[in-house]
């Protein structure tokens, strides 16, 4: 059901009062009416069973919304002194969370009147994370209707808003092929300048998929138990001791991965639109109008497209038996399936780069450089700003597609190449199994982390000291 909502009509008249007073911008009208959320018998029931669980993902879509107005209102050169300032802020949003959740444009005025979309993209998608969380929170629908109350919910998210709003279904591995944006002048630039604060929504991005993996590995009844598990371990561990990279559903949560691969993949598309997003906003080298551009054919790219159905079950998973109440080394690592996905594709994109080959020592300084450029800070020996720039200093003489490095285009020749590849490769790969949702899962003690003597040392102060003056 389609609905105008009076929220909608408000922000909708503060929007064209916007354009109104700002016509040099020629930021065109953006329809500002909401859509309704799905009605069925599990609403609030996440909030009403785990409230405190709720509170703590409505903290971090505090620090979600405000991060956009902060970079780009905020002048680049100052990136140390406000990556440490909000981190601080935003963990006291985890720590102390608030009793409920803002939309994006609460606070973030200014980019939810430049980039309307953007906002209602990722306002939309927390709407399918409630409706999902409500579902498994339910103790009134059995275990085995789990998946068909999820599945009503997934098609609700793709088809009740207009095209391009909704996340793909399809893995990252086709979604980041499409986007093509490895070569753009603002690649990276959130991880490697605003480090704490990429650090924090690493957490986040662990935090929603534990919570999915503590419902699949308790059942109905004991979920109390095994959510209170994740709460401790994000404060105990995860906060203090933040992760090196962005973790994906099928690293975090396997087994609802297996229950919904769409679902899974719709989350995955989500956060890797929110790390670029904020990379875009950090870029000092566009004006708004350039950046709204380029913002909204990433949104584009990444959205759900009739066929991307095919691919959902396409992909491996590293960790099928992660217990969420843990932290063990491999997902404190910089290391995972995100970085093996870029690295691939970047691997696929050179010989187009460089049609004249390369040596051994140019193929494995370009490789460094993207590793490097994949961690968070700057390291020593790591060539700052945008990978295409280090890449052309290590091995001069590439060729640039068309579309590579203008805001709002496309490496049409690049991305096609890519999404070709990979379909082909998609076509020979097993699907992910399902999962039996007839049998309910019975709780269990989580495993007793082994000792690790090569784990490394934090890399950030506990989270209570950084709330200290």
């Amino acid at each position: 059901m389609r609905t105008l909502s009076r929220r909608g009509l408000l922000t909708g008249a503060s929007g064209l009062a916007a354009l109104m007073l700002r016509p040099k911008l020629g930021w065109a009208l953006e329809k500002r009416n909401d859509v309704d959320f799905l009605r069925g018998p599990y609403n609030e029931a996440f909030f009403f069973r785990h409230n405190f669980a709720y509170r703590i993902g409505a903290g971090m879509h505090f620090f979600h919304s405000k991060q956009h107005d902060l970079l780009q209102l905020t002048p680049f050169e100052e990136h140390a002194e406000v990556d440490a300032r909000f981190d601080k802020e935003a963990t006291g949003y985890v720590i102390d969370p608030p009793l409920t959740e803002p939309t994006m444009e609460y606070y973030s005025s200014y980019i939810s009147r430049a980039m309307y979309t953007l906002f209602r993209t990722i306002d939309w998608t927390h709407m399918h994370h409630e409706q999902t969380y409500d579902i498994m929170s339910d103790k009134g629908i059995s275990w085995v209707d789990k998946k068909i109350w999820t599945d009503r919910a997934v098609r609700y998210y793709l088809d009740a808003q207009q095209a391009g709003i909704p996340r793909s279904v399809a893995p990252l591995e086709l979604t980041m092929r499409r986007v093509g944006i490895m070569m753009k002048p603002y690649f990276n630039y959130f991880r490697n300048f605003y480090p704490r604060d990429q650090a924090l929504f690493y957490v986040a991005h662990w935090w929603h998929p534990a919570v999915y993996e503590a419902f699949m590995i308790s059942g109905n009844r004991d979920q109390e138990i095994a959510v209170k598990g994740v709460e401790d371990v994000m404060y105990r561990e995860i906060l203090p001791n933040r992760p090196g990279r962005m973790v994906l559903s099928r690293e975090i949560m396997p087994r609802y991965a297996r229950m919904s691969p769409e679902s899974a993949n719709i989350f995955d598309n989500l956060h890797m639109l929110h790390g670029i997003a904020y990379s875009i906003l950090a870029y000092k080298g566009w004006s708004i109008e350039e950046k709204r551009d380029e913002m909204y054919r990433v949104i584009e790219a990444m959205g759900y497209q009739p066929g991307d159905e095919a691919y959902a079950t396409k992909f491996h998973e590293p960790y099928p038996t992660y217990d969420p109440r843990t932290y063990p080394a491999w997902v404190r690592s910089p290391e995972g399936a995100m970085g093996k996905i870029m690295m691939e594709m970047l691997m696929e994109m050179l010989p187009m780069m460089y049609p004249q080959g390369l040596s051994k020592m140019q193929k494995a300084a370009i490789m460094q450089q993207m590793m490097k450029s994949g961690r968070l800070g700057i390291e020593p020996g790591e060539l700052p700003g945008s990978l295409r720039d280090a890449i052309m200093q290590v091995a001069p003489g590439m060729t640039m597609m068309p579309g590579a490095t203008a805001p709002g285009e496309t490496p049409q020749m690049m991305t096609d190449m890519m999404v070709a590849n990979w379909k082909r490769k998609a076509e020979r790969m097993p699907s992910i199994p399902p999962i039996d949702m007839r049998v309910e899962p019975t709780l269990v003690a989580p495993p007793v982390p082994r000792p690790e003597p090569s784990a490394p040392p934090p890399s950030l102060p506990a989270a209570v000291s950084l709330l200290t003056p």
